[in-house]
């Protein structure tokens, strides 16, 4: 059986590459390749993961300089044409900027940065991010970031909760969605979505910062096993 490919995308001011490039390779020990931002996207890759980071030093608005990168033509080509995108945290903030994901990241409510672990509810079981994790569990997976608070329009926001493109919802460690367990103000506590298809995924939190046992916590490698056991 053929292994998948995963290629991650590295922009100027990248600081979570190598780290998602561990869980793929050292970890999952997958067919995991770096792909420079001015590239172009080749055929035979099945994954392609837009780390976290600060792309252009976040200059302009969080995400807009990257969306504009030569890679990111052809990663928007693959997405349509079916091809699993997953962009955390920053990579999250691109793939808004670049339309593969409705909605928008804008400064945390607080106007501060905050890095900490926060707790997350899954609540769409069937997407191919989540379909492996078991009911009922809680992640905790750390957040790192000064522009994470979700928002979109009153009927964009209904048509998301509608299709069931809600993903993960930030809660507290009984999955809770409370006020208080939300570290930056995102409408509906809204922590991760997926587009209608279902191949792309934004989430703030980094399940890359968590899915090594040595390093205390692998909440996160679940997400990461999910979408490696769709594509078999």
């Amino acid at each position: 059986m053929k292994k998948p490919v995963i290629g991650v995308v590295v922009f100027p001011g990248s600081n979570c590459d190598h780290d998602a490039y561990h869980v793929f390779k050292h970890i999952l020990g997958e067919d995991t390749r770096f792909l420079w931002h001015k590239e172009r996207l080749t055929k035979g890759y099945d994954i392609i993961i837009l780390p976290g980071g600060f792309s252009y030093g976040d200059y302009l608005r969080t995400g807009a300089i990257a969306r504009f990168s030569p890679i990111m033509e052809d990663v928007m080509a693959f997405a349509e044409k079916g091809g699993v995108v997953m962009g955390i945290c920053n990579g999250f903030q691109i793939l808004t900027e670049s339309g593969l994901l409705p909605g928008v990241l804008v400064r945390n409510q607080s106007l501060r940065f905050v890095c900490k672990d926060t707790f997350l509810k899954i609540t769409n079981y069937d997407s191919a991010f989540t379909s492996g994790i078991r009911e009922k569990q809680v992640l905790r997976i750390p957040v790192a970031h000064g522009d994470g608070s979700y928002f979109a329009p009153p009927d964009v926001l209904a048509e998301i909760e509608g299709n069931n493109q809600v993903v993960f919802r930030y809660s507290d460690e009984s999955g809770n969605i409370t006020a208080d367990s939300n570290p930056n103000g995102s409408l509906g506590n809204i922590a991760g979505i997926i587009n209608k298809r279902g191949n792309v995924l934004g989430m703030m939190p980094h399940p890359e910062r968590c899915s090594d046992n040595t390093l205390g916590n692998d909440s996160g490698i679940d997400i990461f096993k999910s979408l490696i056991k769709n594509l078999m």
